[in-house]
């Protein structure tokens, strides 16, 4: 009932608005308000604090029906629930969790400010610097690549506060749109889930309670890391969605396109074509879905998270591409849907943890050692 739910609102309201999203490089704002109304903002939240009280699995399925018809609508849910409201309803004192999930659940979008310029897959290597003074923390950086973060009112920022303690410095702090010295500063041009919004944040001088320190100071390297060992599956979620709406579209096109007196699909070629997609989408699904189950269930999952993300991303990356050869010449132009999921599925690969880096956990928890 939940899924069917989702599905009918992607359909109903975000397929229609697709196209304009994506030439305007932006969310339409009247979807953000739907999102929360249909509990898609806080799905794994207690209800104490608004939100469903539901699990890793209901997310999964959430994301990947929106991703189905629109990556960029998808991975505004996907953010919220897996890297925004998820370490503050695991780390969070009880203020903070009333106070921000509650907002969380009701109408305010977050974002989990991670990446620096210096840091991407060297997620550790963070400039911004957080200093104490008397009650409250000073921060002074730069983050980039910031999902959501154009429309976001609460952001999971990491700093450190001691660089000469290496990770046993960076300390997670829970930041307000509002507090003195943050901005939102470039708002990047993307080849692919352009109407998701990926930005710059500025910290200058940026004044933080010590109430809003996430976690205990020097943790942060342990919160972020477990944020991301579940985010992967949301992507891997994404992803999944991504490769069934590719499918679903280049499934159709070959049953109306006629060449040489009937349809594509009726070729050989075309045909198992299909069934080689069809078939890699299925494993993915299971991957994927193994991986919330096995997360919900309170049992080991990082190896199968990490997995579900590196084959997710590929399959999306080839039954897209596969998408577009199956429209021919109709799939190199923006009138048709291929060449968008097309450029959607790249990123796949690469925020959340590059798959280079999903290979490495993925070896040492195979192989064990630190290569």
């Amino acid at each position: 009932m939940f899924r069917d739910a989702v599905a009918a609102f992607a359909a109903t309201e975000i397929a229609p608005r697709v196209k304009a999203m994506e030439r305007a490089a932006k969310i339409d704002h009247a979807l953000i308000p739907q999102y929360f109304d249909l509990g898609l903002m806080g799905i794994e939240v207690d209800e104490q604090y608004g939100g469903s009280g539901g699990s890793l699995m209901m997310v999964t399925l959430a994301v990947e029906e929106l991703s189905k018809v629109d990556a960029s609508a998808a991975i505004v849910c996907d953010v919220q629930n897996t890297l925004v409201n998820y370490p503050i309803a695991r780390y969070g004192t009880d203020d903070q969790k009333m106070k921000y999930l509650t907002m969380l659940t009701s109408g305010t979008l977050g974002a989990y400010a991670l990446s620096e310029a210096g840091s991407g897959s060297d997620a550790f290597a963070l400039a911004t610097r957080a200093e104490k003074r008397g009650e409250s923390y000073i921060l002074n950086g730069r983050k980039l690549w910031i999902t959501n973060g154009d429309e976001a009112g609460v952001y999971v920022v990491f700093a450190t506060v001691d660089p000469s303690a290496g990770y046993k410095g960076i300390t997670a702090f829970i930041i307000e749109r509002g507090f003195v010295g943050f901005g939102v500063g470039k708002k990047e041009d993307k080849m692919g889930i352009r109407a998701s919004s990926t930005v710059e944040l500025l910290l200058d001088n940026c004044e933080v309670p010590a109430s809003n320190v996430l976690g205990p100071v020097g943790q942060g390297y342990k919160i972020a890391i477990e944020t991301l060992n579940e985010g992967r599956i949301g992507i891997g979620a994404q992803m999944l969605g991504l490769a069934e709406g590719a499918w679903k579209h280049a499934a159709r096109y070959a049953q109306e396109r006629r060449q040489f007196g009937k349809p594509i699909a009726e070729f050989q070629a075309v045909r198992f074509t299909l069934a080689e997609m069809a078939t890699e989408i299925e494993a993915a699904r299971l991957m994927v879905y193994n991986a919330a189950r096995l997360k919900d269930a309170g049992q080991a999952f990082l190896k199968e998270a990490a997995m579900a993300k590196l084959f997710a991303s590929q399959v999306a990356e080839r039954v897209a591409s596969q998408c577009v050869e199956v429209f021919g010449g109709n799939g190199f132009v923006r009138d048709y849907p291929a060449e968008k999921y097309f450029r959607d599925s790249k990123v796949g690969k690469i925020y959340e943890g590059t798959s280079n880096m999903q290979l490495a956990t993925i070896a040492k928890q195979v192989l064990g050692g630190r290569g």
